[in-house]
C-alpha cells in the first residue's frame, strides 16, 4: 500500500509539473498578491477533487460517451480560457496601479480568485477524462472502489495545494523583482498570452 501511494504522488508530481492553464492562470493570480495565488490554489484543488468524486460515481464516463457533451464542456472550458487571457492581457496594457472602472468600485475579493481557480477546472472537460483514467489505476486490489477513490482524490488535491504553494511562495519571494512595472507587465502579457493560445487550441482541437 504504501509502496502504490509512493508511486501515486510521483505520478501526481509529474502532473502538476506539466505547464498548463491552471498553472498560468495561478501564477497570474500570484502576482497580485500570495493571497489570491494561494486562494487560487484551493479554488483550482476543489475542482480536483470534485472531478474524482464525479469519477469515482462513474459519472465522467458520460463525457466519454457523449460527443455532445463533451464538446459543450470543451467550449465553455475555451471560453473561459480566453476570457481570463484578455483580462491578463488588458491588465498588462493597463499596467500596474491602474484599474478598470469596476475593478476600481469592487475590489477584487478572496471569494474571486477562488472562484477563478475553480471555474477554470471545472470548466476543463479534459480534467474529468483524466481524473477518470487516472485515478483507477491506484485503486489497490480488493479495496473498496468509491471510497478508495475518493480518497485518492483527496490526497491528489491536498498534495497538490503544498506544490502549488511553492510556486505562490516563489513569487511573493520575488516581489521586488515582479513589482517592477516592466517586468511585471511582461509576465501578464505571457500568462495573458498563453491563457488565449490554450483557449484557442481547446476551442478547435477535436
Amino acid at each position: 500500500m504504501l509502496s502504490t501511494l509512493l508511486v501515486f504522488l510521483g505520478a501526481c508530481t509529474l502532473i502538476a509539473a506539466s505547464p498548463g492553464p491552471s498553472t498560468m492562470l495561478i501564477i497570474k493570480q500570484s502576482l497580485r498578491s500570495r493571497r489570491a495565488g494561494f486562494l487560487t490554489v484551493l479554488g483550482n484543488e476543489t475542482g480536483i477533487f470534485i472531478w474524482g468524486v464525479v469519477a469515482a460515481l462513474g459519472l465522467t464516463a458520460l463525457l466519454v460517451a457523449s460527443r455532445l457533451a463533451y464538446d459543450i464542456m470543451r467550449i465553455a472550458g475555451a471560453l473561459t480560457l480566453i476570457a481570463f487571457g484578455v483580462k491578463a492581457l488588458l491588465d498588462a496594457r493597463r499596467g500596474p496601479g491602474e484599474e478598470s472602472p469596476e475593478e476600481s468600485a469592487t475590489p477584487r475579493s478572496g471569494w474571486a480568485s477562488y472562484r477563478s481557480g475553480l471555474l477554470l477546472n471545472l470548466a476543463n472537460p479534459k480534467a474529468a477524462v483524466f481524473a477518470m483514467s487516472f485515478l483507477p489505476q491506484f485503486v489497490p486490489a480488493r479495496a473498496p472502489h468509491l471510497p478508495t477513490m475518493i480518497g485518492l482524490a483527496a490526497i491528489w488535491a491536498v498534495y497538490e495545494i503544498g506544490y502549488y504553494g511553492l510556486y505562490v511562495w516563489f513569487v511573493g519571494r520575488l516581489k521586488k523583482v515582479i513589482s517592477r512595472a516592466a517586468v511585471r507587465k511582461r509576465l501578464e502579457q505571457i500568462s495573458g498570452g498563453v491563457l488565449l493560445a490554450l483557449g484557442i487550441r481547446m476551442a478547435f482541437e477535436s
